[in-house]
């Protein structure tokens, strides 16, 4: 089994990673000529950095970036705090990163372990059969493999050769990005000003220097095409925050049109849609390189199962069950947040007092957290699969001890394997029960007794997330679910 990946940012070279670690023959086809330097996506959340974290990549990106604990939003002059100390994993904070940086240590993962890189290949044509699926490129070299994902972006040209229906609307709202000096002090934070004129956010990268996200109510007829200055953004941060935050200097800037649009379908047949190709959306909130990340994580494993030929006939199709739900939660959460910051003028006299009682309300706050780090996402048990507590749920990153050793899950993680841990006592055969499965399934006996809440036994998704658990099991009920799971032994 092969595959092509259109497109080179985030989320294709992930999957290109996690393919190629499988041994799954992989190439990337991008239509650039140059390697990105890029910084429009600035922010990973805790389950990305989780899922970096499986593949060896999480601390070295942390060092590079800024961790920003907390959100400081000022209405109107009244600031409030929302909280991302995350205590359920071990990277509390957003990680205030440009893409570009994420993109080459991607990139780097991906060449190392065998993946395929081909810039200035634009793709004009794509065709499918029974057996694989042919690109044709600019210029009429042709390009064939088993399966395509189309990782290109908003415009992608995948999704448009399929005819996948992009549902939603522009919101014709013009947003400014550039990446500005400060010499102001703001707090270590995120900090977004909303006022009459329109909507900024401004996340540190460090140094003085921010990312301003700027949304002018006045500027909004301004030609997607004109330069933006370095005046007219110190013209909006003043009328916007009502503070002089004194922009020394402005090293990039772009001006885009938000947009609210999700692919009808993830997949047809043998090609897949996953990141923006797949979901766009407002940028606020920061969730767009996050969202693509775990798509790519959701679908490697499922594709290497594939190439493998031990994944049940059902499990390709829970890429899409799975990530569309969660790309349609990302739609209403970013749009949420472009409501609260266009609202109209009857809105915007009652905002700044509506505002704090919302974001001071535990539940409602909790679940921003949760919908906004990723650490909420769940997935569906798959149907005929055996269903148990906690299935589906995120597993965090287990302190384990193994042969008296200290151990982290996420270190065994990252291959497209499944992890099987076994607590102290459970009777459920120790390694013998896996053995079977050895090629798809790495089974730890772990020191101690219960590993997760009254667990004794979890198999673990190679994605991270919980597909089965159960206390002190035989061992005839540990294979049943890995034959669910895994197929045949």
């Amino acid at each position: 089994m092969s595959v092509i990946i259109v497109g080179a940012g985030p989320t294709g070279l992930m999957l290109a990673g996690d393919l190629a670690a499988a041994g799954v023959p992989v190439k990337v086809l991008e239509r650039r000529v140059e390697e990105s330097n890029l910084t429009r996506a600035f922010a990973l959340h805790a389950r990305s950095l989780e899922l970096l974290a499986m593949r060896g990549l999480a601390d070295g990106l942390v060092t590079q970036g800024v961790q920003v604990p907390e959100v400081r939003p000022r209405i109107k002059g009244r600031e409030l705090v929302f909280n991302m100390r995350h205590p359920e994993s071990r990277f509390p904070y957003v990680l205030i990163l440009g893409q570009a940086r994420t993109e080459a240590a991607l990139e780097e993962r991906a060449r190392g372990l065998g993946a395929e890189m081909v810039r200035g290949a634009a793709v004009v044509g794509l065709t499918q059969d029974g057996e694989g699926v042919t690109l044709t490129l600019a210029g009429g070299r042709t390009e064939r493999a088993d399966y395509v994902v189309g990782c290109d972006g908003a415009h992608s040209v995948v999704r448009r050769l399929l005819s996948v229906e992009f549902s939603g609307r522009s919101h014709d709202t013009r947003i400014v990005l550039a990446d500005v000096l400060l010499q102001a002090d703001l707090p270590l934070a995120v900090n977004p000003f909303i006022g009459d004129d329109g909507a900024v956010l401004l996340p540190p990268y460090g140094n003085g220097w921010f990312r301003a996200t700027i949304w002018d109510r006045t500027r909004q007829g301004v030609p997607l095409g004109e330069p933006v200055s370095i005046e007219e953004v110190r013209d909006a941060l003043l009328r916007i925050t009502g503070r002089d935050l004194q922009v020394a200097s402005m090293r990039w800037s772009t001006r885009f049109l938000s947009e609210r649009r999700q692919a009808r379908h993830y997949r047809a047949a043998r090609v897949f849609l996953a990141g923006d190709a797949a979901h766009v959306h407002s940028p606020l909130g920061a969730m767009g390189m996050s969202t693509g990340l775990q798509d790519a994580a959701n679908l490697s494993w499922k594709m290497a199962a594939a190439h493998r030929g031990w994944a049940p006939q059902w499990l390709l199709d829970t890429y899409e069950s799975e990530r569309h739900p969660v790309g349609r939660m990302v739609l209403r959460m970013t749009d949420l947040l472009r409501r609260l910051s266009e609202a109209p003028a009857p809105v915007r006299l009652v905002r700044p007092y509506v505002a704090p009682a919302i974001i001071n309300h535990p539940r409602v706050s909790e679940a921003a957290r949760m919908t906004l780090s990723g650490l909420g996402v769940s997935y569906p048990v798959p149907a005929g699969v055996p269903g148990s507590p906690l299935a589906g749920t995120r597993v965090p990153d287990l302190s384990l001890v193994i042969g008296g050793r200290a151990a982290r899950l996420y270190d065994h993680l990252g291959d497209g394997r499944f992890v099987l841990l076994q607590a102290a006592g459970a009777d459920t055969g120790g390694r013998a029960v896996g053995q079977p499965w050895h090629d798809r399934v790495r089974t730890l006996d772990c020191d101690g007794p219960l590993l997760l809440g009254k667990a004794s036994t979890i198999l673990v998704r190679p994605d991270g997330y919980t597909a089965w658990t159960a206390t002190y099991p035989d061992a005839a009920r540990t294979r049943e679910v890995l034959r669910g799971w895994c197929g045949r032994a």
